[in-house]
């Protein structure tokens, strides 16, 4: 049986509602958070989906030094901080530097660790240790270069370091021809992660990343994406009894600020969090 992740009073496991992390990219501003936090909570909300809200302050990963990268850590926080009190979510945003982890964790609910970054050890001891401070979630995203099972690593630096409410997200892996593959054999893989050697709590409860997932790397100037595959995955990947999907949503995303490839206009996303839903309680009996 494997352990339950806790997001600003969510449960995330099995046995527990679908959990949806989902929101812009980018935090371009404090008024499209709020424009998308409130379709995605009425959405949510009459599916019975338990929501937290996800916007990035800083994309520090990106194609070119010239591309945006957001509001930056101080202006960021304080729109999350305001989205969080005005939309009654739970708020979750990545970070890049170890020193970015205890003055994040001060604001949101749960630290993200992005997937080229789920190895470094800096980074993975200090958001244990702000996770730890400020009884906070970690999501650490599963590296497009590591098999299901070397998880386990970023998993037991995080308990070593007395942290262990945390989340798994599989986000597609492979490189080399310009996709991204989503391995569901993998999925399960990651669902039952053996972490017997350093914890008695089991595998931590595991995330699909929908849209990432749908990235096409290396194919010119900006990522490109196949966005048209996206609700198949989310589908797919709800059939599979994963127990969260994270989901980038915008209301004009060619015109967004990062991901504009990937990401599901906002004005499809409430039909397809009911398909999910509609799954997922077909899986659960």
């Amino acid at each position: 049986m494997g352990r339950v992740c806790t997001v600003g009073g969510i449960e995330i496991g099995a046995g527990r509602p679908l959990a949806v992390i989902a929101g812009p990219c980018t935090l371009e501003s404090k008024e499209l958070g709020l424009e998308v936090g409130r379709v995605l909570k009425d959405a949510c909300a009459s599916l019975g989906l338990p929501l937290i809200f996800k916007a990035s302050f800083d994309k520090a990963n990106r194609t070119s030094v010239a591309s945006a990268r957001g509001p930056g850590m101080g202006e960021g926080l304080e729109a999350l901080a305001a989205i969080r009190d005005e939309l009654g979510l739970p708020v979750t945003t990545d970070i890049h530097e170890a020193g970015q982890a205890m003055p994040v964790a001060a604001v949101v609910d749960m630290l993200q660790i992005p997937a080229f970054l789920c190895r470094q050890t800096d980074l993975l001891a200090a958001a244990a240790a702000a996770g730890k401070a400020h009884d906070r979630a970690v999501n650490i995203k599963k590296g497009q270069f590591l098999s299901p099972r070397e998880m386990a690593g970023p998993v037991r630096k995080l308990a070593e370091g007395a942290h262990e409410n945390v989340l798994l997200t599989e986000r597609g892996t492979f490189f080399g021809y310009h996709r991204l593959v989503n391995d569901f054999v993998g999925l399960g893989d990651l669902m039952d992660l053996d972490c017997a050697a350093f914890t008695d709590k089991g595998p931590p409860p595991v995330c699909f990343d929908v849209t990432h997932s749908t990235q096409l790397p290396g194919s010119g100037d900006q990522t490109g994406g196949r966005p048209d595959r996206a609700a198949l995955l989310a589908r797919a990947a709800a059939a599979t009894g994963v127990h969260a999907l994270f989901i980038e949503t915008h209301p004009d995303p060619p015109s967004a600020m990062s991901d504009g490839a990937t990401q599901i206009p906002l004005r499809e996303i409430t039909a397809l969090l009911a398909q999910i839903a509609r799954i997922h309680r077909g899986i659960e009996g």
